[in-house]
């Protein structure tokens, strides 16, 4: 069975106090507002709507949790960056955001979706710097890459991957389509690997 399919809603949390005690490891996406990351999260459980998908930024509103049949638990966050919402709320999401980052001890590896037409903005880049600290490796999905010819997105997965090359090793990069479904495989690959030994499924 694919390592993320099935996947059941869990819960929503709208501050760090309310999470849950962890009941499993846990892979966490995370991206800009609009970037593409409900509908990747979509593509790979293979539900059309598990996670809310809009065009308006800011919808993913709450740390949204999901369960696999494996025990796997995904951990959809909110969207950073622009966002049609009050600035006090804004900040209430980089705090859920930065908590869950920096003290989920069941947190295994990071899923960093970017447009693949925007990549590594300056927020992106700021979140990585904070994050890649603490050893846990990252693979970014450049989303959206329909929009690119081959040739195109390519390129700009190589772009990404040296602008990244101090981080080689911990950081991985790939283009990835939620509409046409390119990558999906390969997504299921990588998370595979930081689940070696932790999973039945993966050992």
């Amino acid at each position: 069975m694919p390592l993320f399919r099935h996947a059941e809603f869990v819960t929503s949390i709208a501050k760090p106090a309310g999470l849950p005690a962890a009941k499993g490891p846990e892979i966490a996406f995370v991206g800009r507002s609009n970037a593409g990351k409900s509908s990747a999260i979509n593509a790979l459980v293979g539900h059309t709507r598990l996670a809310y998908v809009s065009k308006t930024p800011g919808r993913t509103q709450l740390l949204n949790l999901f369960r696999t049949p494996a025990g796997l638990y995904l951990v959809d966050l909110p969207g950073f960056g622009y966002a049609k919402v009050p600035e006090a709320i804004r900040r209430g999401w980089a705090e859920l955001i930065e908590r869950y980052l920096r003290e989920r001890e069941a947190l295994v590896g990071l899923i960093h979706i970017m447009d693949v037409r925007h990549p590594l903005t300056a927020l992106d880049r700021q979140l990585l710097d904070w994050f890649l600290p603490s050893g846990k490796p990252v693979h970014i999905l450049l989303s959206k890459a329909d929009k690119l010819s081959r040739g195109a997105r390519a390129a700009t997965v190589v772009q990404v991957r040296r602008a990244l090359a101090a981080w080689e090793g911990q950081v991985t990069v790939q283009a990835f389509s939620a509409l046409s479904k390119l990558g999906v495989e390969e997504a299921e690959a990588v998370v595979q690997g930081w689940l070696a030994g932790v999973l039945p499924e993966t050992a």
